[in-house]
């Protein structure tokens, strides 16, 4: 899904999207326990500081019991910092997911992500209805909503589909067309 929103922003003249995950907080053995998968080797750790070097954002994660999973949240409580200086103040984000399975927090993940967005006053972004068609699917299983994009992955075997893969690249570029036409008319103080 994150590969997917990187293409879909990455395909709008001027932007430059850059993948980052986040510190993993578990030890290996619980990770191993979990039959976590493994961290993608080509994507670089990201340091809260860094977060103010960026026009726009849109945070992927895993939920966990309907909400972020931990790693994210232990992410967003160490931007205190950014927070006091409102650094990332004025800035688009958006979010998108992954759950279990329907009665995993889709829309819950994303709605209680939202507070992380608020206290930063950054301007959430959600998809809304504008994938059209794609949102009104009923023929598969699909995961999203007007929230953002999102997938199933059962017990983190099942891949997206071609449908949620569509629906991630939109999501990238809509967002990344957003924080371009905010970039080039700045807020007034």
């Amino acid at each position: 899904m994150a590969r997917e929103v990187q293409r879909g922003a990455n395909a709008v003249e001027g932007v430059e999207a850059t993948l980052w995950q986040v510190p993993e907080t578990l030890s290996e053995v619980i990770l191993q326990k979990m039959k976590a998968p493994a961290k993608a080797a080509d994507v670089p750790e990201i340091r809260p500081e860094q977060l103010k070097d960026a026009d726009g954002f849109l945070f992927g994660f895993p939920s966990r019991f309907g909400v972020m999973a931990a790693q994210f949240k232990a992410f967003f409580d160490a931007t205190t910092e950014l927070w006091a200086d409102q650094a990332l103040a004025g800035k688009p984000a958006g979010i998108f997911w992954s759950t279990g399975f329907h009665g995993g927090g889709q829309e819950l993940t994303a709605l209680t992500a939202v507070t992380q967005l608020a206290h930063h006053g950054m301007i959430f972004v959600p998809l809304g209805y504008t994938f059209g068609s794609g949102m009104f699917e009923m023929n598969e299983v699909k995961g999203g909503s007007s929230y953002g994009a999102g997938t199933y992955a059962a017990d983190g075997s099942r891949e997206p589909t071609e449908l949620e893969r569509q629906q991630a690249f939109y999501q990238g570029k809509y967002v990344a067309e957003i924080t371009k036409k905010l970039k080039n008319k700045p807020l007034s103080a």
